[in-house]
This record gives C-alpha cells, sequence and structure tokens, in this order.
C-alpha cells in the first residue's frame, strides 16, 4: 500500500532541535523505526522526507531520479539557500556555498569530478603512503615530547587535525603560508558561525584565487597546476570560478570529515577494548577496522536529494520536486543491514565491499575516501603502537562534543599517552 505525506507523522522532526542534536543516534533510530517516513527539516526550511532505513537511504543515494539540485529556479525553495539565508549571508556569497562540486549534477558534475578524480584514485593515493607515514611519524614525535612529563594532551588539536590538514593541502596545493586561513573558514562552516562566514569566505576565496595564479606563474606538482594547465590546454574545461568551487570543496572536505574520523576512532576503540586488543594482537586487521570506524563515524545525514518525478520509496510516493534528506547514521545503524550495530567489530566489513554509507553512495560518492582510509589507518595504527596505554584524561561524559546537526564529533580529546615500554 502507498501512502502520501498526509500518512506520515503528524509532528515533524526538527533536525535542531536540542533533544536531536544531544542524542542523534536515538533520534535517527526513531525516525528509521518509525511505520513509515518521517517528515522533518531545520533551520525553517521548507519540509523534507527523512530516509532512515537503510534501502530507503542506498535507493536515495543512487536512483538517477533524485537530483542534489532542485527543480526550480526559485531561491526560497532550495534549501541549501535557505539556510545561509538563515546565517544572514551575503547573497553574492550564496552561490559559492551553495554550488560546489558535490551540489552539482549531470553534465557538470561528470566534468568537474572526472577532472579531480584521477589524483584521489587508490592506486595513485597509496603512492602518497610514505609521506603521510612521515607526517605521522613527526607528529608522533611531537606528541612523545610535549607530553614527557606525563601531562594530559589535546588529541583533537595535536593530532587528528594537523595529519589530515597537511596531506589534503599537500595533494591539492595549498601553500603552507595559506593553511591557517582554510582552517579558518572550514572551522566557520562546520559550525555553521553566522557571524563568521561572510569575512571567512571572502578571505578564502582571494587566498584561492591567489594561488592559482601562482600556479600559472610557477607550476608545481600538485592538483592545482594541474587543473589549471588542463585549463590552459581546454579553456571551455573549466572556468577559473570553478576551479575555486573544485578547491573550496577539496580542502574543506578533505581534512573535515576526517579530522573527526580518527578523533571519534580513537573514543571508539578506548570504548571497546576487546576490539582494540584484537588490533593490537593482529596488526593487519587496521583496513578493515577503519571502514567499520568509519561507519560508526561522524556524518549524520547527506544533502537533500529533490525527486525529479513523483517516487514510491517505502511505501510512500514522494512528489515531483520534493526533497529527501538521506539519514546516513540511521542507515549504518540499521539492524537489518548490520547486526548488533552499535558494537564496534573491527573486522566486520570486507575491503571493497564498501557497505556502510559512510561517504555516500553512487555518483555523489565522496571523492577523498582512498585518502580518508589511508589517512585514518596510518594514524590510528601509528597512535596505538606508539601509545599502547593511551587513555583519557578525563572521564568519558566529560569529553566535550561539539552540538551541531550534520556531524558528531569530539570538540576536544583530552588523553594521557604511555609510550611503549
Amino acid at each position: 500500500m502507498t501512502t502520501t505525506a498526509a500518512d506520515t507523522s503528524a509532528e515533524p522532526v526538527d533536525l535542531f532541535a536540542p533533544e536531536v542534536v544531544a542524542d542523534p543516534w536515538g533520534a535517527h533510530g526513531r525516525v528509521r523505526e518509525a511505520p513509515t517516513l518521517q517528515i522533518g527539516g531545520f533551520m525553517g526550511g521548507p519540509p523534507m522526507f527523512m530516509a532512515a532505513r537503510y534501502e530507503h537511504v542506498k535507493q536515495v543515494l543512487t536512483d538517477p531520479r533524485f537530483l542534489t539540485n532542485p527543480l526550480t529556479d526559485d531561491l526560497d525553495e532550495d534549501i541549501r539557500i535557505g539556510v545561509f539565508k538563515h546565517l544572514d549571508v551575503p547573497e553574492d556569497l550564496i552561490p559559492w556555498l551553495k554550488n560546489l562540486i558535490n551540489a552539482s549534477d549531470g553534465d557538470d558534475h561528470s566534468r568537474l569530478r572526472k577532472l579531480v578524480s584521477y589524483a584521489l584514485t587508490n592506486h595513485r593515493v597509496s603512492k602518497f603512503r610514505p609521506r603521510v607515514e612521515e607526517i605521522t611519524a613527526k607528529l608522533l614525535d611531537e606528541l612523545a615530547e610535549a607530553t614527557k612529563d606525563g601531562s594530559p594532551i589535546d588529541l583533537v588539536d595535536t593530532f587528528c587535525y594537523p595529519l589530515p590538514v597537511t596531506v589534503i593541502c599537500e595533494l591539492v596545493g595549498v601553500d603552507e603560508e595559506d593553511r591557517p586561513q582554510w582552517r579558518s573558514w572550514s572551522d566557520a562552516m562546520a559550525t555553521l558561525d553566522g557571524e563568521r562566514l561572510p569575512t571567512e569566505v571572502r578571505k578564502t576565496l582571494a587566498a584561492a584565487r591567489a594561488m592559482i595564479e601562482r600556479r600559472r606563474a610557477e607550476p608545481k606538482d600538485d592538483l592545482v597546476t594541474a587543473l589549471v594547465q588542463a585549463q590552459t590546454k581546454n579553456p571551455d574545461i573549466v572556468t577559473d570560478d570553478e576551479l575555486v568551487g573544485v578547491l573550496f570543496s577539496l580542502v574543506t572536505a578533505g581534512h573535515q570529515t576526517t579530522t573527526y574520523l580518527i578523533g571519534n576512532s580513537v573514543l571508539a576503540l578506548l570504548e571497546h577494548p576487546d576490539q582494540l586488543a584484537r588490533l593490537h594482537a593482529d596488526p593487519s586487521l587496521w583496513p578493515q577496522a577503519v571502514r567499520e570506524l568509519q561507519r560508526l563515524g561522524p556524518i549524520q545525514f547527506g544533502q537533500p536529494r529533490f525527486a525529479t518525478e513523483d517516487i514510491e520509496l517505502g511505501g510512500v510516493m514522494i512528489p515531483r520536486g520534493m526533497p529527501v534528506l538521506p539519514m546516513i547514521m540511521g542507515a549504518n545503524s540499521d539492524p537489518r543491514k548490520f547486526p548488533e550495530p552499535e558494537k564496534l567489530i573491527v573486522d566486520r566489513l570486507a575491503v571493497g565491499s564498501e557497505s556502510h554509507l559512510g561517504f555516500g553512495k553512487g555518483i555523489h560518492r565522496c571523492l577523498g575516501q582512498h585518502v580518508a582510509y589511508l589517512e585514518a589507518e596510518v594514524a590510528l595504527s601509528g597512535l596505538f603502537t606508539r601509545f599502547p596505554n593511551l587513555s583519557l584524561a578525563v572521564p568519558r561524559e566529560e569529553v566535550p562534543w561539539i552540538l551541531r546537526p550534520g556531524f558528531t564529533r569530539t570538540k576536544d580529546l583530552p588523553v594521557r599517552l604511555v609510550p611503549a615500554s
């Protein structure tokens, strides 16, 4: 039997409600286990259907009848534009925040994705492994020196963030002096800080444009140079504005989510000492472990998708033009797909199967997944090998979290590091 929006919950789910923000796992679970698809929204935006069961989320992510951009030119009906207006972001900056590579469809998406995908294939990323190991070893040396007196340290600021931001900036070609600006912009975007966003966007736009011009004058062995040279050979392949948008997407996504993944993973492993013991006993399990950790990872939901025609989903008829929110956290904890989903089981997922949806699915699957897996594997295995008795420096309930819809992650991670004897 097919139902309509009128048959779903009478009380829309507010994803910014304090109880949802405080317990996203519970909230996603309640939406997933409701008898039919629920209606929800955030920041005063339009109502959306909420897909939370694994099979429903996978369909939304892979069905070509769902697009990331709405089917209308009416700006008020675009959820992303509504969010930025809610934050009082100036109108001239909204297109930069809205039209990133992961928010395009069809030929535009294929053209932009093809430009950068060759640099982030598993084969090419694997060649970068020695450099990732070198950066990790240096950071671990600095941790050991900073804590040799036994004092605690914030692992997010000293390890979880510096590794992925250094890696993605080196891969892309962000000069070292520009990296603090990219972090400042990313922090403002991640926390939806409406007061800081306009200033940070303008500064980062200027930095990106300057970087592109530097590479035109002085080419280097990096992705920015490759993109500039591709544009020189074929001016129609990408505009300067699109180059800036690509850099925005790659640098921001390339370190934010990996920072959260590494920090959350440390906490998860400390909470599952039996699984950490298995990794100590058999380090070959680390590639599988990071996939399981991403299943339990920081991403709560993906971009809304818009139905290009009336589509049946989970027994509900989605009207043409209606947005559907893919609730990644709900899908990745769906017991129909993952038995005992709340448990961390380091060898649950086979390398290559990618059954979890933590990096999305289909044509919009995260371009940087191979980089993220490599960084998490090297970082976590290196950290727990160097400091096998690592422990929290505060009670578990005192670990501070950033409470904001979209991501679930630690703000700080105070730990004590005890080197191997």
